[in-house]
Formats: structure tokens, sequence, C-alpha cells
């Protein structure tokens, strides 16, 4: 603070702070898969292939993206995907497990379970007992397959086949079996998490493991953990950013903040956060940069109140109805427009915002040499797609 007033942070030196830490610059890139996790806290994994590429734009060298990433996720075990945040599923390090499940999963769990037994009750399904002998059984089944899919698991335990009506007599009744809810639940819960998928890195079906061991902690301290880690990684931010990410209430954000001992600085938006020691100015890169990040890609997911580096009036092209962002083109901390890849493989983009200077295009144009330089035969389609990646891919 100055005078006992909390420094004001612009929207450039905001930028600056995204192009460092979340390692998008070119001299700032990273050496692992680990490092990218680590250094933005979580990676979306709802789509298999987003993880990859949120890799692949922030890896020195590129081309080591997939089997460095399979790696990490199923040799080393080094990153795990598993539910987090808001119900969604994430790629963690290993060690940040323990504190995910205990500051958003419990809830979230407990939710969840009450929810198929509710539905089972309804549907004329079985009850909870009958519920936890199955349960049983399959993670004896998925720790002695080691990873197996649904329908393997079936094969051992054939209860997970019973069926269930869910929402009888709605306009969306339908027939629900009991392994797939099962399965999501037992994953809210942290007791199994992805595994390898069945076909290659884009593939959205996988396999299931049973999760790996880790303490359990308190569930206010290790809000407190995330909360510090995700102000180092994305700070300065926002109350609302803070509530949106990581899906908790206001009450646990606020007691979070004053325990980790945030600073408040000054926004554009209102008053912003950063973890103690934090608030002094940072320098940004020495020169603009360029990237192409996929749909969900953390960085331009990573706040709730986003016109510091998104233009409102880009919006409409670039997200879904339900608020997931495409593929977007940055240009020093600013998303400027957006891209994808048409069947042949090649990666088309266009420019949005006519302020643009040259030097950008050229600077994009080398991003997506780039990502077809590594991508290879691979063919991406996001899972979430919006108006003007569905007209680009065409």
């Amino acid at each position: 603070m100055s005078g006992g007033r909390p420094r004001y942070i612009g929207g450039a030196e905001r930028r600056g702070r995204l192009a460092l830490r979340h390692r998008l610059a070119g001299t700032e890139r990273a050496g692992t898969p680990e490092e990218v996790a680590a250094s933005l806290v979580a990676l979306h994994g709802t789509d298999p292939a987003t993880v990859y590429l949120a890799v692949g734009a922030r890896l020195a060298e590129a081309a080591k993206t997939v089997p460095e990433t399979e790696r990490a996720l199923y040799e080393d075990r080094t990153l795990v995907r598993m539910h987090g945040m808001r119900h969604t599923v994430f790629v963690f390090p290993t060690g940040l497990a323990a504190v995910v499940h205990a500051s958003t999963g419990l809830d979230v769990a407990a939710r969840a379970r009450a929810a198929l037994l509710k539905d089972m009750a309804k549907g004329g399904g079985p009850d909870a007992a009958w519920l936890a002998e199955v349960e049983a059984a399959t993670l004896a089944a998925l720790a002695g397959r080691g990873q197996a899919t649904a329908a393997e698991l079936a094969r051992d335990e054939p209860r997970l086949r019973e069926q269930f009506v869910y929402a009888a007599g709605k306009s969306y009744e339908a027939m629900h079996t009991v392994s797939g809810r099962l399965l999501r639940v037992l994953g809210v819960e942290g007791k199994v998490v992805r595994g390898r998928p069945l076909g290659s890195w884009t593939s959205s079906q996988f396999r299931w493991a049973v999760a790996p061991a880790h303490p359990e902690l308190d569930p206010a301290e290790a809000r407190v953990d995330l909360l510090r880690r995700w102000l180092a990684a994305c700070g300065p931010a926002t109350e609302a950013d803070l509530k949106w990410w990581t899906g908790w209430r206001v009450t646990d954000v606020r007691t979070a903040l004053r325990a980790v001992g945030a600073e408040e600085v000054s926004l554009d938006d209102g008053p912003g956060y950063v973890v103690p020691g934090d608030a002094d100015p940072v320098a940004g890169p020495d020169s603009p940069w360029a990237a192409l990040l996929p749909g969900l890609d953390p960085t331009a997911m990573g706040w709730q109140q986003r016109d510091w580096y998104l233009a409102p009036e880009l919006r409409p092209l670039l997200f879904d109805g339900s608020g997931n962002v495409g593929p977007t083109v940055w240009w020093d901390g600013r998303v400027v427009g957006g891209w994808a890849q048409r069947p042949s493989g090649e990666i088309v983009w266009r420019i949005l915002d006519p302020a643009i200077p040259r030097e950008a295009e050229a600077a994009v144009a080398e991003q997506a040499e780039r990502l077809v330089g590594w991508l290879g035969d691979a063919r991406v389609t996001p899972r979430f797609r919006t108006p003007l990646e569905r007209e680009l891919s065409g």
C-alpha cells in the first residue's frame, strides 16, 4: 500500500504477470508438463485434448508434448486427472490431489452420492446397502486389474449393469446404468481417477484406475493452501474470480483470504488480492508474444472478470452457449482471435481485433506452424464448439 491505499495494478501489468507466470512468453516456456501444471495449478481435463494442447503451447520443446505428457500421466503418475473445482475434471500435480479433494471435493462428493441414492430410490433401483457392496467389489476388481473400463469392471462385478429409471415421467426420462453413475461418484470422492484412454491421446473414452493414496487434510487448511497457490499463479484477482474458480461459498473465500494474509490491491474492476509480498510492480516480457491456446485453456478460463484480456465484443464468437471458451489466438496478453484445425490437418486462424499490428500476424503464423509440427497426424476437435471454431474448421 502507498499512504494506506492499495496499490493500483492496471491491465498492462496484469497481462505481463500472466505472460510470465503462465509460461506463455517464449523465454518462460517450461521444460516438462509437471512444470506447466505447477505453474497453472490445474489444467482443464474435461476435454482430453485440452491437456496436451495447453502443455504444448508452454513447453520449450513442443515435439515432446505427447510422450512427456503421457509419461507424467500414466507412467510416473506425477500428474493425475480427477474431479476438482466446480465438479469439473482437471489435471493436477499428484501432490496436490489431497488439497483439491479436501478443499473442494468433499462437499461435491457428498451431494453426488446423495443424488445417486435418491435417483436410484425414485427409479426403483437397489438401496444404499446394495450400492455399498457393489462399490467395494468394484474397487477390489479395479485394484486387481490396475486399470479397466466400465465394461471390464462389469464383467468382474455384474451388478454394475443394473439399470434404473431416471426422471420418470419427465421429458428427459432415461435409463441410467449403475456403473456410469457410481464411477463418477467414486471419482468425485477421490477414490478413482481417469487412466489411459482407449485410443490415442485425443480419445474421450478412457479406463479407470484406483486413485493414488493421499492423506486426509483439514478442509479449511486445504482451502488456504489452494487459494495461496492460485493467487500466486493468477493474482491479482477479485473475490468474484476466486469464488468462481473454486466454486466455494463466499464466506469460505473470505476466510481463506484472511488466513493467507492476502494483500489488497486496486484493479479496474474493483478490489483485488495478491499473496503477501506480491503487490510490488512486476515487469512483463521484454518483447510481445503470440500463442494459440486450446478450448478450455486454464489461462483463458482463469478469471470470471476478463475484460482486461478479452474484449466483450469478441466473446459471442469465441464462447459456446454455456460459457466454455473455444480455441483462442493471443497477442501480448490479449485474446485477439480464434483458430481451428481442418480435417486436412491445416491450422487456420482469424484475427478479430483490427488494431493488431502486422508483426502479430507473422508471430501467430509462426505459432500455427509450431502447432502443426508437433500435432503430426492427430486431429483435434474441441468438445465444446464455438461459432468461430465451427466456421474456421470448415
